[in-house]
This record gives C-alpha cells, sequence and structure tokens, in this order.
C-alpha cells in the first residue's frame, strides 16, 4: 500500500513541523514521519523544558536574595517532583499547540521510523520513503521531494558510555526523580553551563571540566572569563584545560569516581555533555547521491539541497549552528526553494545565540577572534551593565555589553552581552544586523528608561565618541 505527497518530512522536530507548516501554506500535500513526538528534541528534550528548569532555578534564587531586594523570607522548600511536574505541564501545553496546528494545515503524521528507499517504483521521476510502525508493519509514502530533519542526540564519551543512572545524558536530566547531592558535568559548553547553572540554584553541588582552554570558547574571551568569575563566586567549580581518561573515571553502582588533578573526587552523578551526533544513521542513505562529512554531517548546498535534487536536509544535521532557530530558518528557505518561491538566503552571522545561565549571554556575529582569524582591522567598544539603572537594579549591573566594529568600512561586525535578559535584548541586535545598521543609528535611535535596551543606544553613542554614561 502507498500514498503519494509533494513532500515527505522525515523528523517532526521544529524544522520538520515549522516546514511542514509553510509548504501547506504553498499548497502542498505534506506528510511528517516522526517516531518519537511532534516537536522533537527541542520540545521535549530540550529548549522548552530545560526553560521551564531554568525559570524555576530563577526563582527560587530571587526567593534566597530576597533580602538584597529589602524583604525577607524563610528558605524556601521544593519537590524535584513538583518541578518535573511543572515541566511536563508546560511541554504538555506546547505540544498540543503543535498537534492542533498539524490538524489546522492537514498534514499527514506517520508515527514510525523512516528511510529512503530512492526512486519510486510507480513514478521514475519521484522518490519512496518507507515507514516501519512499531508492531512490524510499513508503509511508503511516495513523493516528489523529501526534507530531512531528523536532528541530533547526545555524544558519548568512547571510555564513559551512558548508564541512565550515575552516567548520564542531557536527555536523562528531563526526567530527574530526586536531585543528586553533586554533580559532575563533563564539557564547558552552552549544554553543560545551563545544568550547572540550574543545579547551582537549586541546591546542587556542581564542579565543571572543559578540556579546551576556555568554557564556552566559541565567545567572546571578556564573555567567558565574566561567566566563570560568576559561576565560582556561586560556589561552581570550574576546571578548563583538562581532558579526562578511562584511567581518571570508575563507574561505581551508585557513584562515579574522578580523579581531577591530584586528588579523587566521589559524585553522585555525572553529566556528559560534550556535543551532539546527527541521527542519520537510519536513513539508508546509502540509497541516494547524498554525501556525508567526517563527522556524519549531510552536506548540502546554500538553499539545503543534497546531491539528489530532490532530497533536502536542515537542522542538526546539517551540521550549522545546532538551534531551533536556525534548523526552521533553514526549513523554510528549503521548502520555499523546493516550490519555487525564491527565497532569500540565510547570513549566520545575523544568528543570535543565547545560552540561558546566571548570568545570561547572547552574542551575534563575530568575535574579536574570529576578525583577527580573517585580517580584519577593527575597534572594540564595551559597555558595562553597571552604567545602565534598570541593570543594576536587576542583577546589581553584573556583566557587559561588547561591539566589534570594522575600522576600514564601518559595518557592525558582532554584538555580545552578559547580563541581565540579553536573551530577550538580543532580538534588537539581530534585527539591527540584519537591517545592516550602522552605530550611528544605534546611537540616534530613541530606547526607552528605564530600560535595559539602554545599553545599545549607549554602546552606539560610545562608538560614535560621544558616549554619556560611561
Amino acid at each position: 500500500m502507498s500514498k503519494e505527497y509533494d513532500l515527505v518530512i522525515l523528523g517532526g522536530g521544529t524544522a520538520g513541523y515549522v516546514s511542514a507548516i509553510r509548504a501547506s501554506q504553498l499548497g502542498k500535500k505534506v506528510a511528517i514521519v516522526e517516531k518519537y513526538k511532534i516537536g522533537g528534541t527541542c520540545l521535549h528534550k530540550g529548549c522548552i523544558p530545560t526553560k521551564s528548569y531554568l525559570k524555576t532555578a530563577e526563582i527560587l534564587r530571587y526567593i534566597n536574595h530576597s533580602n538584597e531586594y529589602g524583604i525577607k523570607t524563610a528558605s524556601a522548600d521544593f519537590e524535584m517532583t513538583d518541578i518535573v511536574a511543572k515541566k511536563d505541564e508546560t511541554v504538555s501545553t506546547m505540544y498540543s499547540g503543535v498537534q492542533s496546528l498539524m490538524k489546522k494545515y492537514k498534514i499527514d503524521i506517520y508515527e514510525g521510523n523512516g528511510t529512503i528507499l530512492g526512486p519510486s517504483l510507480f513514478s521514475p521521476q519521484a522518490g519512496t520513503v518507507s515507514v516501519e510502525f512499531e508492531n512490524g508493519e510499513s508503509e511508503l509514502l511516495v513523493n516528489n521531494n523529501v526534507l530531512i530533519a531528523t536532528g541530533s542526540r547526545p555524544v558519548e564519551l568512547p571510555f564513559l558510555k551512558f548508564n541512565h543512572h550515575t552516567v548520564v545524558s542531557s536527555d536523562d536530566m528531563m526526567q530527574l526523580e530526586s536531585l543528586p547531592h553533586n554533580i559532575l558535568i563533563i564539557g564547558g559548553g552552552v549544554i553543560g553551563l545551563e545544568f550547572a547553572s540550574l543545579l547551582n540554584d537549586l541546591g546542587v553541588e556542581v564542579t565543571v571540566i572543559e578540556a579546551g582552554d576556555s568554557i564556552i570558547p566559541n565567545e567572546q574571551q571578556e564573555i567567558s572569563k565574566t561567566i566563570k568569575r560568576s559561576f565560582e563566586e556561586n560556589g561552581i567549580k570550574i576546571y578548563e584545560k583538562l581532558p579526562l581518561s578511562e584511567e581518571n573515571i570508575l563507574v561505581q553502582d551508585n557513584h562515579v569516581e574522578v580523579q581531577i588533578q591530584d586528588s579523587n573526587e566521589t559524585f553522585d552523578k555525572v553529566l556528559v555533555a560534550v556535543g551532539r551526533t546527527p541521527n542519520t544513521e537510519e536513513l539508508s542513505l546509502n540509497n541516494t547521491k547524498i554525501k556525508t562529512d567526517d563527522k556524519g554531517y549531510i552536506i548540502t548546498n546554500d538553499v539545503y539541497q543534497t546531491d539528489d535534487k530532490h532530497i533536502y536536509a536542515v537542522g542538526d544535521v546539517i551540521g550549522n549552528y545546532q538551534l531551533a532557530h536556525v534548523a526552521t530558518k533553514e526549513g523554510t528557505i528549503a521548502i520555499e526553494h523546493m516550490f519555487d518561491q525564491n527565497p532569500i538566503l540565510l547570513d549566520y552571522l545575523t544568528i543570535p545565540r543565547c545560552i540561558y545561565t546566571n548570568p545570561e549571554v547572547a552574542s551575534i556575529g563575530m568575535t574579536e577572534q574570529d576578525a583577527k582569524n580573517e585580517n580584519i582591522s577593527f575597534k572594540k567598544f564595551k559597555v558595562p551593565f553597571k552604567a545602565i539603572g534598570k541593570s543594576v537594579i536587576e542583577n546589581n549591573g553584573l556583566g557587559e555589553c561588547i561591539l566589534i566594529k570594522d575600522i576600514e568600512n564601518e559595518k557592525v561586525l558582532g554584538i555580545h552581552m552578559i547580563g541581565a535578559k540579553v536573551t530577550e535584548l538580543i532580538n534588537e541586535a539581530a534585527l539591527f544586523t540584519f537591517m545592516n545598521g550602522s552605530t550611528e543609528e544605534l546611537a540616534t535611535t530613541v530606547h526607552a528608561h528605564p530600560s535595559i535596551g539602554e545599553v545599545l543606544m549607549e554602546l552606539g553613542l560610545k562608538s560614535e565618541n560621544r558616549a554619556i554614561h560611561v
């Protein structure tokens, strides 16, 4: 038995379902094949549930520091099961919304594993996807186009496999029944630091180990130093330039023993957060002309078309920024190219990057090191958040905002922030960057007072040599 579609999408995560909606808007008949749940990692194991946890941690932090705002309270009490329940409620609400969208746009959902069979037996011009269901049955979907949006999964260390009890992944952290007394986080990237921040706020003793020169090594150097200092002031231990090997770790039934420098430490849990790997193994890419790189990422052109011209790939499987908002934009571009809509191509230097820690980190465009690597002559301007009244109210003005500008043509190359609410503020910087704004325009745009966003106006003024508050 087979059904025919204009488009079959493999993977129903953020990229998959948004792409399906866009194709439906263009009048196309669309199917999604998803073996887990519509919404994917972002909705069920990543963006949304972790931000629910982080919101709980933020509220607890405010309660515990309420005396700084003139309020005296008893210490807060909580149960991890209640925090998980709130997270599940949030996810369920969003999941219901996505399901309603699928019905609204008449998108067919196949709950199973999809593999690409190659050209259709029924039409040489079309392709075929086989859907294998849990009950052992299967169905063929004949299609004119395929979009691969199967996402990624956490990477295991070869000497430290997940046992989902003491050695855990970020997926495992979504269903914690109780908090550990202490935890070791291997990896000082975005995922590792977000869990370090929220667990620290929840009272867990946290240690972070990073093998590279610094935590969040791809961000502006000042940002990395500031967040490290803030974390350490809050009791988080951070070790940089410290690779681990099998000789350093001994996994026991209920704990893990780790040699850190010259001491032996015991941890209730170890969270391995050293990156993610693309989900491509079960797609049967050998039935196609698709090429992958040495890490398994699918190779595409700038409209996300593979060497099999009717097959496109977007999101984590192609190895660009592994961010939901990037994946959805890539998916939209792929769909519009697929159906002759002449899309505007994505400039990755206009993509905002956020880390939802305490303090928050947000950035867009080039770092100082990026500019040096490309031999660009630049100037760097900084405004501390202590100069911004609303930021002082929020978190005593912790952090700063940095702007990097090309000396030759005065183009803004990058904006980098660490401080309160910067993951919201970065959207103004994203619009400014997308519109190719000048620092003169940034300086002369009237910003509300008091607001954290005033930092961008002040930064524009400083880069035009007429700063007021710094």
